[in-house]
């Protein structure tokens, strides 16, 4: 791939774009994308579970840093893998000055994931991270680096000081950046520090520098990001509310329609022409998953496309089988359905949630469920009352989160995402050897609009078969 592709793989959920598919899209000349989300603890997983297939220890062999990677595999790998029953090792949380041992997974686990991506081929590979998930940023696109990633894409936030960033990692030098902490006074310390010659155990040439593309839902952020970003923004994700995971929160006053899902308006739409007039390439994002829809974006002078939920359910996504395989039979019969919960997440911005029977997507399943927080990938920063950062979750216990000085009312609905969505790519925690985490599916609106790829005679399609229908028809 020489040009930019006109096919962009979404980065879906926590392990749903995993490094199998970005690998399968990649391969088929379009860009594949790996998800940046927990990586550090899908990664550590993946080894308690015995290392199917040994993909992590091949990817461990070909990091640069020996005696780094056999710490990671020392820590975390299970010979035979854990039993059934046994709980999965507690990571340490992340926090602003967390431990070297999580900052070195983060380094280990981007790599790996972003290796075994591009092994095999020739073509260029994206990472995709949540701007709000702050905390793992600096070492996650270091590794990610390493690893030779060609891409890097970024939403649900503000993410001025990302292409910045990238270019200090070119020469592995230090970087920064700022984290956002409720209540902060002006003189406290909110900035997190990256030193990689701290983690270098040898000289290495310099890196390549990915290309940045920024996820946005309005013109003025994008904007914004063209203004004041630290480095060079080489393009955009025009992402809409049709688009699966966090969106955007509609602009104005919440109002909700009569199914409790948020409305948008016309404030919502993205002025293309703006857009265009930036001087940027963009790909068009959220029901983009037809031919037409792409040959509407290609008219409408984007570069292509963003597509998600058409490669979710493909053969090679992280997405559990019997959830795959329940979905698509729902898609076929015709009673698949997808809402957009504006309280789910603990972030606050409104999700979107395939109902499925057995996970939290049931009311009554995730009544049932204990209330823990555990990972802490959604927490906020907050300043606590003695001047230290301290961190709140609206899915952890309701008392523990108020007494942090949190709103009672944020609590009602909110789902613990981290846990589901490592339930839902088959990394369930097990608590005292009887309960299992349930997952949590997200998907674009036109969830029913995947019969386009199924095959006449079954219920599989691939990555290559997306590809192929969406530029052929």
């Amino acid at each position: 791939m020489t040009t930019d592709p006109i096919i962009i793989q979404g980065g879906m959920g926590a392990g749903v774009s995993n490094w199998r598919l970005a690998r399968a899209v990649s391969e088929a000349g379009q860009l594949g994308v790996v998800s940046g989300t927990a990586l550090e603890l899908i990664f550590a997983r993946r080894l308690e579970q015995g290392d199917p297939g040994g993909h992590m220890r091949r990817g461990l062999d070909h990091f640069p840093f020996p005696e780094m990677a056999e710490r990671a595999w020392r820590t975390y790998y299970t010979c035979g893998g854990k039993s059934e029953n046994a709980s999965y090792k507690t990571l340490p949380t992340h926090a602003k000055d967390g431990p070297r041992e999580l900052a070195e997974l983060c380094i280990v686990a981007n790599f790996v994931e972003v290796y075994l991506a591009r092994e095999g081929h020739g073509n260029p590979v994206g990472i995709n991270y949540l701007e709000k998930i702050q905390i793992p940023h600096l070492p996650s696109l270091y590794g990610a680096m390493l690893g030779g990633v060609g891409y890097v894409m970024m939403g649900a936030g503000v993410p001025l000081k990302i292409p910045g960033v990238l270019d200090l990692f070119v020469h592995h030098g230090p970087a920064v950046y700022p984290l956002h902490v409720v209540g902060a006074r002006e003189d406290a310390d909110t900035t997190m520090r990256f030193v990689p010659r701290e983690y270098m155990e040898r000289d290495l040439p310099a890196l390549t520098r990915p290309k940045f593309l920024a996820i946005i839902s309005s013109n003025t952020l994008a904007t914004t990001m063209v203004r004041r970003a630290s480095g060079k923004v080489d393009g955009f994700i025009v992402e809409g509310p049709t688009a699966g995971g966090h969106n955007a929160p509609p602009r104005g006053k919440l109002q909700l329609d009569e199914a409790g899902e948020p409305v948008y308006g016309e404030r919502d739409r993205v002025d293309l022409e703006k857009i265009r007039e930036l001087g940027l390439p963009f790909w068009l994002a959220g029901g983009c998953g037809s031919p037409e829809k792409l040959r509407e974006a290609l008219a409408a002078g984007a570069a292509g496309v963003q597509v998600g939920t058409a490669f979710a359910y493909c053969a090679e996504s992280g997405l559990r089988d019997d959830y795959k395989r329940a979905l698509l039979k729902k898609i076929v019969r015709g009673d698949a359905r997808v809402s957009n919960d504006p309280v789910a997440s603990p972030t606050g911005f409104p999700f979107k949630i395939a109902h499925l029977e057995g996970t939290i997507s049931e009311e009554e399943v995730y009544l049932a469920r204990p209330r823990i927080c555990d990972l802490g990938y959604l927490r906020e920063a907050y300043m606590a009352a003695e001047g230290t950062i301290d961190y709140r979750c609206p899915a952890e216990p309701v008392s523990l989160y108020v007494a942090k000085g949190g709103k009672v009312e944020n609590t009602v609905g909110r789902r613990c995402l981290c846990n589901a969505l490592l339930a839902t790519i088959g990394h369930p925690q097990v608590r005292n050897k009887k309960y299992v985490e349930e997952g949590l599916v997200t998907s674009g609106s036109d969830l029913s609009g995947m019969t386009r790829f199924l095959p006449a005679d079954g219920e599989n399609y691939t990555a290559a078969d997306v590809v192929r229908k969406l530029i052929n028809g």
